[in-house]
């Protein structure tokens, strides 16, 4: 059955967008898009209201439809190509932490910088911080997450403020119960924004739940 005139202008939900995201997620995995066009693509299903706007990001992607429009502008044969799946990780101690359709872990004794900026497109980045060095009462954690994860293990003590942290189709799960009144661990300051992405802050791994 057709799509009416008008069904190009219906408003779409979060599942929509959500789903639409998804689709862009498997044709980045299949070397139809690169990084820059996947992030700019991301963008623009984020900021559709209709479901025309939604549609266009799709248009040129061959074998991706939308579930709603299941009859689509066919596109035209082409053989398939094949590129090799890029993956970049990368963990600058100065200060970044970059992570793209690929996975960074960074755990034990390592120098934490007073500001540190966490990338992550389609890939994970974990950060233990209870075996680090921290030499700063506040360290400022700038997350930049697009359709990818971050966790983030503070050490026992710590505080954390995430008030100006931006999320848009995402989840941000904060485990850690910090002492404002008696702290004896540094504050951590996380902002940035997060696109169709998931952040989880939590505290050490071992736990003594224990009296001797």
């Amino acid at each position: 059955m057709p799509d009416q005139p008008a069904a190009r202008f219906l408003r779409v939900s979060d599942a929509e967008r959500e789903h639409v995201v998804g689709l862009l997620q498997r044709a980045t995995g299949s070397g139809l898009l690169d990084l820059d066009e996947f992030t700019s693509r991301v963008d623009t299903a984020l900021a559709a209201r209709t479901r025309g706007e939604l549609n266009a990001v799709l248009l040129d992607l061959p074998g991706l439809t939308h579930a709603e429009r299941p009859a689509q502008v066919p596109a035209p044969a082409r053989p398939p190509v094949h590129r090799p799946t890029p993956v970049v990780t990368e963990i600058d101690t100065g200060g970044e932490v970059r992570s793209m359709l690929g996975s960074v872990t960074r755990r034990g004794v390592w120098d934490v910088p007073a500001h540190l900026v966490v990338r992550s497109t389609l890939g994970s980045a974990e950060l233990d911080f209870t075996e680090a060095r921290i030499p700063h009462d506040v360290v400022d954690v700038e997350l930049e997450v697009v359709a990818g994860s971050v966790e983030l293990r503070l050490p026992a003590g710590a505080r954390v403020e995430h008030g100006d942290l931006q999320a848009t189709l995402s989840s941000v799960e904060n485990h850690v119960r910090g002492r404002a009144d008696a702290p004896d661990g540094p504050l951590f300051r996380i902002r940035g924004s997060v696109r169709a992405g998931s952040v989880e802050i939590r505290p050490p791994r071992k736990s003594r739940w224990w009296r001797r």
